[in-house]
């Protein structure tokens, strides 16, 4: 039985939940479920990627199928390229921000569609974990030829270059995968006379993650980008993970912009370039951006946590774009895909449009719309801990919502309380309606309730 499949992706320890063998058998069986005769495969710069790659194309070639190899690179580049080869599917082999024994792979169908979990991830591991399926002919391995080349130019295409101003950027990609595509996005931006700076810190790609995981979420790894804008009078900073599928933003003050607000910016981006467009956002934390969206005429629909239910929204309702508070923006002119990249251009171009800094740009809405950011909680018995919750608010009468787990919205504040969907956690969101302490005192009411049930 391979453990290493998850809800989304593939995604285990190194060793007994994967290894070269298993990333084998899994190129075997992706051939074989999606019928595929020509396959993108991808890595990060972790230690063993390129083993797991290697291993993996071998299996794919096995199939009859063949293999686009694009080593080095981001997430989306394989995305991009599977729809831009016409291809039937495509593999990054990354941990992304996973501690450092892991590593795992991201799939796509056809179209850079994601698999659906019920039947392509399913189909795929039983045959994983079944009998040798027998080799084919005709398998072989091409390098994708201008790859990165036509992927820059799709990024660059969502930039109006003629409202950007002089900014500097300071750039951190952790030591993963982001330094040479940025590099690619960076000259593409100057050979078109951008007036955009950059600083770069951690640039070069380092399996051995000398600074740290690169994970800017985690809230002990964002001074070290903060303060290196601070010190180097930065416009904006930049900082990704380790597949550059999430990019996350620090104002000039090296002030972290938590994702729900990113959103919000985003939202307003692309119903100026489309009016009356759709925008999706997760349901974690919603105000704002349903604030946003409603001002500016479009329409706001929410679809559940995670990248395939996201994706599976916007190609549904034809949104332009759709965010999560995680910083994953999703674009429907990048394949209804997620992209680390285009986040920071659009940002930078939303500052030269309205002469504004990002913190002008956000400060007004976390005012308006403060977050509590996401809590975690290792419990015991979360589906306890959550009706413990629901039972001591039922009397206040809040409006209830199940898209993903548990959410309640009361007339001055709303929370939303659900099950990690790879990790055993419990995660709380509050946010509120602009009142001093209304967070702190809701955050310390639910964290009593959940904690009855938690473990050390």
């Amino acid at each position: 039985m391979l453990t290493c499949f998850k809800a989304y992706d593939i995604r285990g320890r190194l060793g007994e939940e994967l290894n070269e063998d298993i990333a084998r058998r899994i190129g075997r069986a992706f051939v074989e479920a999606l019928s595929a005769r020509r396959v993108i495969i991808g890595r990060d710069c972790r230690a063993s990627s390129e083993s797991l790659a290697d291993a993996c194309i071998e299996g794919l070639v096995a199939g009859g199928a063949e293999v686009l190899d694009l080593g080095l690179c981001g997430t989306e580049e394989m995305y991009f390229a599977v729809t831009h080869f016409a291809a039937d599917g495509g593999i990054e082999v990354t941990a992304s921000h996973n501690p450092m024994d892991y590593n795992g792979m991201k799939l796509v169908r056809k179209g850079s569609a994601p698999l659906d979990t019920a039947t392509g991830l399913a189909a795929i591991k039983m045959l994983a974990e079944g009998p040798a399926l027998p080799s084919r002919p005709g398998g072989h391995v091409v390098p994708a030829e201008g790859a990165r080349a036509a992927y820059v130019e799709r990024v660059l295409s969502f930039v109006d270059m003629a409202a950007l101003r002089p900014l500097t950027i300071l750039v951190n990609a952790g030591n993963g995968a982001a330094g040479p595509t940025f590099d690619a996005i960076a000259e593409g931006l100057a050979a078109r006379g951008a007036p955009l700076s950059f600083l770069r810190l951690h640039h070069e790609p380092d399996g051995s993650f000398p600074n740290g995981i690169p994970n800017p979420l985690l809230p002990e790894n964002q001074p070290v980008t903060g303060q290196a804008v601070v010190a180097a009078g930065a416009d904006m900073g930049v900082a990704w993970d380790g597949d550059f599928d999430r990019c996350f933003l620090f104002d000039h003050t090296g002030r972290f912009i938590p994702g729900e607000y990113i959103v919000g910016l985003l939202a307003e981006v692309f119903l100026t370039k489309e009016p009356g467009a759709t925008i999706v956002h997760d349901p974690r934390v919603v105000w704002n951006t349903q604030h946003v969206v409603a001002r500016a005429g479009g329409n706001a629909v929410q679809a559940r946590t995670g990248h395939a239910f996201l994706k599976q929204a916007l190609r549904d309702t034809g949104a332009i774009y759709g965010g999560e508070m995680s910083a994953h923006h999703y674009f429907r002119d990048f394949m209804a895909c997620d992209s680390g990249m285009i986040p920071w251009l659009l940002v930078a171009e939303l500052m030269g449009r309205t002469g504004k800094s990002l913190s002008e740009l956000v400060s007004d809405r976390m005012a308006a719309f403060p977050s509590s950011g996401e809590i975690n909680f290792r419990i015991a018995d979360p589906e306890a801990a959550i009706a413990r919750v629901e039972a001591a608010l039922s009397g206040q009468e809040p409006a209830r919502d199940e898209t993903d787990g548990l959410s309640l919205a009361f007339a001055d504040w709303r929370l939303n309380l659900r099950k990690s969907n790879t990790e055993p956690l419990l995660r709380l969101n509050v946010e509120a309606r602009a009142q001093d302490g209304m967070i702190e005192r809701r955050v310390a009411e639910l964290t009593d309730l959940i904690r009855s049930s938690a473990t050390p």
